[in-house]
C-alpha cells in the first residue's frame, strides 16, 4: 500500500504541474506571464505556435480556424490562465479585409490544443481582446464598429456595445470599470466604454488618433500611441483625461504599439523599423533606452514571470528576439513561425 499511496502523489503531482496556476491578481489579467511555456499567434503563417517557456524550442502547433485563408491576430488568456482565446480576424489587414473571420479560437493550453470557438456572427473581424476578473471577454470587431460582452462558458454574446467607430485595439481598466478604445488613427479620439451599463460614456480628444492603447497593471493610467508622430498620450483613468505626452525618442513618424511589463517597472513601444523604445514606467519623462532588434515589423511582447526578459515577435522576418530588459540588449534570436503578430507566457 505504501508504493501505491506514493505512486498516486506522483501521478497527481505530475498532473498539477501541468496546469497553470490561477492569477489573483485582477489588475494583471492583461498583462500575463508565467512559467509554463510561450504561446505565439503567427498571423502570417495562420497558426498558433507553443514555445518552451525558458528556451526557443518549438513544442507544438495548430491551426486556429478551419478556412486556411483566415489569419488570426490577438491573443488573451482566460482569469485562471488556462485557456487562450485567439481572434480569427480574416485573410487581410486594418482597412482591406476583404474575407473578414467570426470566430475566437479556444485553445486548451494544458494539452495545447484547438478545444472549440466562439462564433461572432453577425459580427465580422473579431481583433483586440481584452478579460475581467469574472471571466468575461471583450472583443473589438471593427468592421461593424463594435465591442463585444462574450460569456466564454456559454460561449454566447452577452452585450454588443456600439462604438460608432472602427475600433482596434481595447485596453480594459478594471479598477475604474472602463475601456477605453483605439479606432487605428481613423477617428480623432479615444472612446471610453463603462463596463456596467455598456455603453460609451466619453471619448478624449486626441487630434490626430491614436493606434495601440495599453492600461497600467494597477489601472490608473492609460497610454495610447499617438497615429501620427512619436508621441505617447498618458491618460488618467480617474478622470479620463489627457494629462501628458511623452516624445519617444529617435523616432520621427506615428507609433504603432505600446506595452506595460507585468510588474508595472517599465513601458514598451515598437515600430515598424525594428526599433524598441524601454521606458520608466514610475517616471515616463526619464532617459529611455532604445534596442535595435535583428527584425522588423514589430507587433508585441511576451514577458518573464521573473520580470527580466521580453520577447518580441519579428513579423516581418518570421523571428523571435529575447531582450534583457536591464541591459536593454537583445540577447538571442531564433526562429519563430512566419511572421508573429502577439504572443504571451503563460
Amino acid at each position: 500500500m505504501p508504493s501505491m499511496s506514493m505512486g498516486l502523489f506522483a501521478a497527481l503531482g505530475a498532473l498539477i504541474a501541468l496546469v497553470p496556476p490561477a492569477r489573483a491578481n485582477a489588475a494583471g489579467l492583461n498583462h500575463p506571464t508565467g512559467t509554463h511555456g510561450l504561446i505565439m499567434v503567427d498571423k502570417r503563417g495562420e497558426r498558433v505556435l507553443f514555445f518552451e517557456a525558458m528556451g526557443d524550442r518549438e513544442v507544438g502547433e495548430l491551426r486556429p480556424s478551419s478556412d486556411s485563408r483566415l489569419r488570426p491576430h490577438e491573443v488573451a488568456l482566460s482569469p485562471d490562465a488556462r485557456t487562450a482565446y485567439v481572434s480569427v480576424y480574416g485573410d487581410g489587414v486594418f482597412g482591406n479585409n476583404p474575407h473578414p473571420g467570426h470566430t475566437i479560437a479556444i485553445i486548451d493550453l494544458a494539452t495545447r490544443r484547438l478545444v472549440g470557438s466562439i462564433d461572432v456572427s453577425p459580427y465580422r473581424a473579431p481583433h483586440g481582446m481584452q478579460v475581467d476578473a469574472a471571466g468575461w471577454l471583450y472583443v473589438a470587431c471593427d468592421l461593424d464598429q463594435k465591442v463585444l460582452v462574450i460569456d466564454p462558458a456559454t460561449r454566447r454574446i452577452e452585450a454588443a456595445i456600439d462604438v460608432a467607430e472602427a475600433g482596434h485595439w481595447i485596453a480594459l481598466a478594471p479598477r475604474v470599470g472602463r475601456i477605453y478604445v483605439s479606432a487605428h488613427g481613423t477617428k480623432p479620439f479615444v472612446s471610453v466604454i463603462d463596463v456596467h451599463s455598456r455603453r460609451v460614456i466619453d471619448r478624449i480628444p486626441v487630434a490626430h488618433g491614436t493606434m495601440g492603447i495599453t492600461s497600467s497593471p494597477d489601472g490608473r493610467t492609460v497610454l495610447a500611441a499617438d497615429a501620427a508622430g512619436p508621441i505617447l498620450h498618458v491618460i488618467a483613468t480617474r478622470t479620463d483625461r489627457e494629462i501628458g505626452e511623452v516624445r519617444v525618442q529617435g523616432y520621427l513618424r506615428g507609433l504603432y504599439k505600446v506595452f506595460y511589463s507585468p510588474d508595472g517597472r517599465y513601458v514598451l513601444t515598437c515600430l515598424p523599423t525594428g526599433q524598441i523604445n524601454i521606458l520608466n514606467a514610475a517616471d515616463l519623462q526619464a532617459p529611455q533606452r532604445i534596442v535595435r532588434s535583428p527584425g522588423t515589423a514589430l507587433m508585441g511582447f511576451a514577458f518573464s514571470a521573473d520580470g527580466t526578459t521580453a520577447v518580441t515577435g519579428n513579423h516581418g522576418q518570421g523571428t523571435a528576439s529575447r531582450i534583457d530588459l536591464a541591459t536593454a540588449r537583445v540577447t538571442d534570436t531564433f526562429a519563430a513561425g512566419t511572421g508573429v503578430e502577439t504572443l504571451a507566457y503563460y
